[in-house]
């Protein structure tokens, strides 16, 4: 098991302009951490080789390994024109994940920001062969460079983790999995630790993050809260200071064997850095006390 970070928890610092991707390699070795998850935000490789190069190369020297790259992406076209667009688009980053080395990739299957309309179950049965020929095209293309593809509990139609099981067992690929994440069943009103315990035996890489939950009638104003798909507030915490039973779930994952990579993730309000070297010290320590 190796703790790392995704360059998402420092997009307030990436977008400031304060750092670079290539300072947070640095930055993950520097805190203990050891491997770094991508996602093209505040910077973008896929339209830039040179920086795909550099990152490979500044991780090698740090001894970070680049564990997996996340990306947006939404199968659900209205014309088969631009279903086959966007098939291009995400073999482009196959592409440079190829290019970069690394050998887990997550892709979205739908837009993330969708009506209420397009949270429900009878559009997810409606979407689904398109959610599922797009994961196989991605899937089968990736099998040639050794690439295994993930689906994640996210974006609100495929996060409940019996949706993000009928999307594995119809796509059928043996390098297509799921990337795991304990916090975002929260989105839909799931149980976490129940969700965790459906979808371990068939995750690829666990990312872990922290919450802090209201329920719908206590409203708690301003700050960085959004609804859930039944309209509790959830928002942003440092690992082991919100509402998830994070204890319980490192028990859970550690206890089934998993020996894969965790990344950490932080989407609150609290300085980045401070944040992100606190939930990583937080969640190496709650596996080792398990």
């Amino acid at each position: 098991m190796k703790v790392g970070l995704s360059t998402y928890s420092l997009l307030n610092a990436l977008k400031s302009g304060e750092m670079t991707v290539l300072d947070v390699i640095q930055w993950i070795a520097d805190n203990g951490g050891e491997h770094m998850e991508m996602v093209p935000y505040g910077y973008t490789v896929e339209d830039n080789h040179d920086l795909a190069d550099a990152i490979r190369e500044e991780a090698r020297l740090a001894g970070i390994e680049l564990s997996n790259y996340s990306m947006p992406a939404n199968f659900v076209q209205e014309t088969e024109e631009a279903f086959e667009e966007e098939m291009a688009r995400v073999k482009r980053h196959v592409d440079i994940v190829h290019r970069m080395g690394v050998k887990h990739m997550r892709h979205d299957v739908t837009a993330f920001t969708l009506p209420k309309e397009q949270m429900t179950i009878a559009w997810f049965e409606e979407s689904l062969p398109l959610i599922v020929k797009g994961s196989q095209i991605i899937a089968d293309y990736a099998a040639q460079f050794g690439i295994t593809t993930t689906i994640e509990n996210h974006g609100f139609s495929v996060q409940a983790s019996d949706r993000v099981q009928r999307v594995l067992q119809a796509v059928d690929r043996p390098n297509f999995k799921t990337t795991l994440d304990i916090g975002n069943f929260m989105c839909v009103d799931e149980n976490p630790i129940i969700g965790v315990m459906k979808n371990l035996p068939y995750a690829s890489l666990v990312h872990f993050k922290d919450f802090y939950f209201r329920p719908y009638d206590e409203d708690p104003g301003d700050g960085v809260w959004f609804t859930t798909t039944h309209g509790n507030f959830l928002r942003g915490a440092i690992i082991g200071h919100g509402d998830i039973p994070i204890r319980k779930i490192v028990k859970l994952v550690k206890q089934s064997g998993y020996d894969g990579n965790i990344t950490v993730e932080f989407e609150g309000m609290e300085e980045c850095r401070a944040a992100s070297r606190i939930a990583m010290d937080n969640l190496r320590r709650f596996w080792q006390e398990a």
